[in-house]
């Protein structure tokens, strides 16, 4: 494909002010976890235990239906019927009315970069370039630094309300918080002791997960990511997504999740397509821009994605390399953290920048195609590989033993995450040895929620974050 013309250069691609520095002073190992030892202080880590809802706190399923704007109307009807779904399709499409919550909670002040939505669907096997399978989170869009506990709440809020979800007890979801809170905090101090290089390249490899289950039929269905791994890739999605009669690539539509913008054929690329498609080359580093140049657009269509995200400007584009060569991207549209109005804007004037700063500095590998653009009326995007060895784990018919597993698993990524951003002795330090904050973090039993009833979302997540006193 012949290189894009020279574009004006967009908001995107203009200079933009530089982070703080993360860390302001070099300290030693022993400093650092004193100085966080000292936050406790300021912030007991048993006062984690506890939330009140001040008395004025926004309606949950109001915030959510206020996050609706912006998006396109005909696809917000499927944004609320995949909600609705559960109580935990209802937590996982709504992280605003939880960002508003874990705003008035307990706080060290101890930033990193957060995920944002770090809930147990977001934990997922990637491929890493060389193709080996890591376990990682994979969205990222809410992604900006802000305190690690907002993070860690969000993850250990999603366990509770999953375990519910399934019919596990309330014993059960309290044991399997406990051990992904207590995963973080033992691996953190793991963490704090690595060299900074040692632990830049540390990944959490399937194979490394396997050799510490004792659990056959657990470590059997860890073993079975490699043959879904044969089905996550360009290759693999192809006979799915493309109808390729008559010699020519073109996306089927698949109603209501696929299909062609209305007024445009399959195959035919529109003018602004390709001119987002130039912005989003240009934020390439040199030699995957030339990677990207074997490659030529046959087709692009949306597609509708996830729970929160629905309702979003997200698309997908087909590029062929010699005629029989696939390579399929996703353009999943960039707007405002959720976090933003309690950690802070972006320093990034575009929001897809934002999300791939994220990614890069919370998976320790990441996307070779990642990159951002600015599409129609201003908004911002960022792609990658369309689930490229993205594969996800059947967190709703997870029984007790999977359940416990997991969301250990999940603690030690997250873990990982926050160290590669934050400072890991400092979080340790406050962290402690003991079990302390572990203990702060399951909330009061609570009746199980009855599915599919529309007022069961509302006061689930009222107690999501902590126990609720009022």
């Amino acid at each position: 494909m012949k290189p894009a013309a020279k574009l004006a250069e967009p908001k995107s691609r203009q200079s933009i002010k530089a982070e703080p520095k993360s860390f302001q002073a070099q300290h030693s190992l022993a400093k650092l976890k004193a100085m966080g030892k000292a936050l406790r202080d300021k912030c007991p880590r048993v006062s984690h235990a506890e939330w009140n809802p001040p008395h004025n706190r926004p309606d949950p399923v109001r915030v959510v239906l206020k996050t609706d704007e912006g998006r396109i109307p005909d696809l917000v009807p499927l944004r609320h019927g995949r909600m609705v779904l559960s109580p935990f399709t209802f937590y996982r499409g709504s992280a605003f009315a939880m960002a508003q919550d874990l705003a008035s909670t307990p706080s060290t002040g101890v930033r990193v970069q957060c995920g944002g939505d770090s809930h147990l669907v977001n934990f997922r096997g990637l491929a890493t370039a060389e193709r080996q399978v890591i376990f990682a989170l994979n969205d990222l869009d809410e992604t900006l630094p802000a305190p690690w506990e907002w993070d860690l709440k969000r993850l250990a809020a999603s366990v509770v309300v999953a375990c519910r979800d399934n019919g596990l007890s309330e014993s059960v979801a309290k044991d399997a918080v406990l051990g992904c809170v207590r995963s973080y905090r033992e691996r953190m101090a793991e963490f704090s002791k690595m060299k900074v290089l040692d632990l830049w390249y540390f990944a959490l490899e399937a194979e490394m997960l396997i050799s510490g289950v004792k659990d056959a039929g657990i470590r059997r269905a860890i073993k079975n990511l490699a043959k879904a791994r044969e089905s996550s890739t360009s290759e693999g999605l192809f006979p799915k997504l493309i109808d390729d009669a008559g010699g020519s690539s073109r996306f089927k539509d698949q109603l209501p999740a696929i299909f062609h913008w209305e007024g445009h054929t399959p195959g035919e690329i529109h003018w602004e397509v390709r001119q987002a498609f130039d912005r989003y080359r240009e934020s390439m580093a040199p030699n995957y821009r030339m990677l990207l140049d074997h490659y030529e657009i046959m087709d692009a269509a949306v597609k509708v994605v996830g729970v929160g995200s629905v309702g979003t400007a997200c698309w997908m584009m087909l590029l062929m390399a010699r005629g029989q060569d696939p390579l399929i991207l996703q353009v999943k549209e960039a707007r405002a953290s959720v976090l933003e109005g309690f950690a802070g804007k972006s320093v990034y004037p575009n929001h897809g920048q934002r999300v791939v700063n994220g990614l890069r500095l919370m998976q320790p590998s990441s996307d070779i195609f990642l990159g951002w653009t600015e599409g129609r009326k201003g908004r911002h995007f960022y792609v990658r590989q369309l689930r490229d060895v993205k594969i996800k784990f059947a967190v709703e018919t997870f029984e007790a033993a999977r359940m416990a597993l997991f969301t250990q698993f999940c603690g030690y990524s997250l873990a990982l995450s926050h160290a590669r951003s934050g400072e890991p002795a400092l979080i340790s330090g406050y962290l402690g040895k003991s079990d302390t904050f572990d203990k702060a973090l399951p909330p009061s039993p609570s009746p199980t929620p009855t599915r599919t009833n529309q007022t069961t979302p509302r006061s689930n997540v009222r107690s999501v974050t902590g126990r609720s006193r009022r």
